[in-house]
Order: C-alpha cells, then structure tokens, then sequence
C-alpha cells in the first residue's frame, strides 16, 4: 500500500485557528462500507496527492472523514443566511466538515471539505446524510463548470458509505469530498455580525482579505475594498452563468461564496429551451430563483453582506451606508460589462462593436421559438462559415432569424472565436438524470461517459452525438431536488 503523502499529513488548520467562534470540532460518522464512486485523479495530483493511496485503506477512510490526519482539525462551519428571503441566524454545516486546507500546486490554500458526513450540531433535525445521486450531480455540475472556466467548487471523490439514506425512498448513501478557495459566505459574515461582536467581524473580514482580496489590504479603506472586490468577483460569476445557461437554483445568501466562486449544486440545471423564467428546483414555487432573475438576486445577496460590513466601513453609520451603497451600485456596471462582451464573444464579434440591440432581438427570437440554448449557438458557427441552413431550421418564425442572420453576418463574426466559448457539450439535465439513476443502481458507465463529454465541453468528437443534442420532447417538465 502506498503512503500517505506529505500534502496529506500536514493537513492545514487555518480557519479553526483563526475563527474559532464560527469553528465547532466536530467528527464525521464512520461509513460502515466505504467504496470509491468516481476519484478526480487530476486534481488530486494537483495536490500531490497519491491516488492509489486514496483508493483505499486510510486514504479512503479520509475522503469520508474517518481517517484524520495528525495535526488536522475537522470543524463545522458556522454561518447564517436568508433561505428564500427568510433570515435564519444559525444555520452551519449540519452535514458537512471542514477537514482542512490542502497546498494546491499554485502555491494557494485550498479548503478540504466533506458533504454526507453525518449530523453536526447544525443539523436543525435534519440526519446529516447525502445519497449517491446528489453527490454525484455535484460530481457532474461541478466539473463541467470548471472546464467551461466557470470559477467553481472542484469535486475530489465521491464514496459510498454503505449507509442506508432515508428520503421518498430508501437510496444508497454517499460522501462528496470537494475543494474550495474556501468556504467562506456572506452568510459567515451575516453570523459574524449577528454575534455584535465586532472584533470576530474584523478577523473574518481580514481572514477574507488574506484569503481572497490581498489586493484590498493595501486599501486606504480595506474592508471597503473588501466588499468592492465581492461585488465585482459575483457579477461576473452570474454574468457567466447567464452565458452558458446555468440555473443555481438555490441562491441564498450562505450560497455566495466571497471568493466568487460558485457553491452549492443541489436543484441546480443547464438551460433547454431559452427562457428567462426557467425554474427548475421543485421548492422555488414563486420564482425567486428563475434563470432571468439571478443577477437582480446576486445585488440583493451583496446588499444583505454590505449591511453585514457596516460597522467596518465607518465608525459614522449614515457614512457607512453611503459607502456601501455606492459600491453595491457597481454591481450592475460589472454585469452588463462581463455580459456584453461574453455576448460578444458567442457572437463572434469583436470588442468596440455595439451588439445590445442585435442580443436583444437574438434573446427573444430565443425565447419565442422555445430554442435550444446550447446548441443554438453552435449552429450559429456554421451560420457564419456560411451555412445558415443548421441555426435557421430551429424556429419557426423564418422571416425572423433571416432578418436577424442578415445584420449579424454584415458585422463579419469569427467562427473560430464562437467556437472557443460555445459548448458543444454541457451536463444536459436528460442525461444527467440517466446516469444518476444508473449509478444508484450500480451501472457507472453513463455516469463515465457523460463525464467524458462535458469535461472537454469545447471539443466536438465521434460518437458524442447524442451528448450534444437537445432533450427528447417527451422528456417532460424539468424538476431538481436538493437533496436533504
């Protein structure tokens, strides 16, 4: 058996050192029958992780949480957060561990973090388990947005426990281990600030600072500089979501990372038919969460944090507020930035070019004709090679796309640029629920071969076909769980 590499032994301890009010010592419950699902052998040696080791022995009992290293100090992380618009003061991991933070090949610190590793004091009732589904679908979502160059959660392994999971029926039980810039959320800070205790607020938004922002460190006003920073990090996060079609589903304020990261894919999906009303998670019944709605909700999450920052901004309130108001007003000029030139690029149009009215029309002639997103775009490079016949075949409205086809392709667009930032493959929810049931069944090869298409989602190749094309029609209404 192969030893335990040195990376792995000196498992960090940062954040328990740093924040021990907001870190609860904790331990995760042994897997009775722990078996590796899927192991990301590429960023584990990003790590200098032995994967041998960790397919078995200690190093798999340590991606679920049962094997600690020495000097590593496993904790439940403590935030609060508005669920849907609700505040709720102590909400905390309830099933998830900090085990650490790793040294990632950059010289960066990177949180070693568990998902299904049993109840923590922050359960609030629930049983602090996860099934293999949900944790392969943040397997799945997470890696392909990672190749898309989506800033994101990276999934190490996903293992089963051998632990019954009890939710409409009973499922196979799992644990994701994944890797973060950190864990940090607005909703760390909303539990900082909840505390009145301004001195732990200071340490978190310095701890934040040295993390994430050093650049604000030498800021006249650095927690200022702070939330500046977050809000430009999240603007652009959303406004790439918003390109490749990607829904959250679940944006809440402890699912906003500071680092700017994306977090959190539980009732999370990928477009079909453009339409900003898109809902997907089965528990957003009034909308909040909708595909058109997230920048609008990412403003309001960065609002509540500002709110969180006041006493650091000024020792005058009113100042404060002033301050924070006119930084939160940024977010909108940082969006529309990041979104016109990704609109831009999938256009093939260069900067300087004014596209606003010609992306307009584009997105209803979209949303009229129930058009695929993804594939969409990637018809529109042949359109611009000079066969328009795959984008126009699509809609109905054919007097439409040829007016719109003509004023495009006056503006000289560049296929090869569309092709750089058009997938060809991303984890279309059809397939998605096809290989999540396999799994759970214990067949993994859809499981592997969607893997295989969207992690390369910019390469079209044989034999991937099916995994470039829309849903079937009798696919039906769409609906994501999360999986608690």
């Amino acid at each position: 058996m192969s030893t335990a590499p040195a990376s792995t032994a000196t498992l960090g301890d940062q954040f328990a050192r740093a924040l021990p009010e907001m870190a609860m010592a904790w331990q995760a419950e042994e897997a009775p029958e722990p078996r590796l699902l899927v192991l990301n052998e590429r960023l584990a040696g990003e790590f200098g992780l032995d994967v041998d080791w960790l397919r078995e022995g200690e190093g798999l009992r340590l991606l679920v949480g049962g094997h600690v290293p020495e000097g590593a100090a496993p904790v439940a992380q403590a935030y609060a957060g508005h669920q849907f618009g609700n505040y709720s003061p102590r909400l905390g991991d309830g099933r998830a561990l900090l085990l650490g933070e790793l040294v990632h090949a950059d010289g960066g610190l990177r949180d070693l973090h568990l998902k299904g590793s049993g109840r923590t004091p922050f359960a609030r009732g629930g049983d602090g388990l996860a099934a293999v589904g949900p944790m392969l679908r943040e397997y799945v979502v997470s890696e392909a947005m990672h190749a898309l160059g989506i800033p994101t959660t990276r999934s190490l392994a996903v293992v089963a426990t051998g632990r019954p999971v009890r939710r409409e029926t009973v499922l196979p039980g799992a644990v994701l281990a994944r890797t973060a810039s950190s864990h940090l959320r607005v909703g760390s800070f909303q539990y900082a600030r909840a505390t009145d205790d301004v001195d732990l607020l200071r340490r978190l938004a310095d701890h934040a600072i040295d993390r994430h922002h050093p650049a604000a460190a030498g800021a006249e006003g650095r927690h200022l500089a702070l939330f500046e920073a977050v809000v430009a990090a999240q603007a652009a996060l959303v406004a790439r979501w918003m390109l490749v079609g990607f829904v959250h589903g679940v944006m809440n304020t402890d699912n906003m990372t500071i680092s700017g990261e994306t977090i959190d894919y539980g009732p999370c999906a990928f477009l079909d038919a453009f339409d900003p009303a898109t809902v997907y998670s089965s528990i957003d019944h009034g909308g909040r969460y909708a595909f058109g709605n997230q920048p609008a909700v990412a403003q309001w999450n960065l609002a509540r944090l500002a709110e969180a920052l006041l006493p650091l901004l000024s020792d005058d309130q009113e100042q404060g507020v002033e301050l924070a108001v006119e930084a939160l007003g940024a977010f909108r000029e940082h969006f529309e930035s990041a979104w016109s030139a990704g609109m831009r690029a999938k256009l093939g149009l260069p900067d300087g070019v004014d596209a606003a009215a010609l992306v307009d029309d584009l997105l209803t002639l979209l949303r009229e004709n129930h058009v695929d997103h993804t594939s969409f775009y990637r018809r529109l490079g042949s359109a611009a090679r000079g066969d328009a016949e795959p984008a126009r075949e699509v809609f109905l409205d054919l007097a439409g796309i040829d007016g719109w086809l003509a004023r495009w392709r006056a503006l000289g667009p560049d296929a090869a640029v569309m092709d750089r930032v058009n997938p060809v493959y991303i984890p279309r929810n059809h397939l998605v629920e096809e290989a999540l049931a396999a799994a759970t069944d214990g067949d993994q090869g859809p499981l592997d071969r969607l893997l295989e298409a969207v992690t390369a989602p910019y390469d079209e190749r044989p034999g991937l076909e099916r995994y470039a094309a829309p849903a079937p029609e009798d696919f039906g209404a769409y609906r994501t769980f999360c999986g608690t």
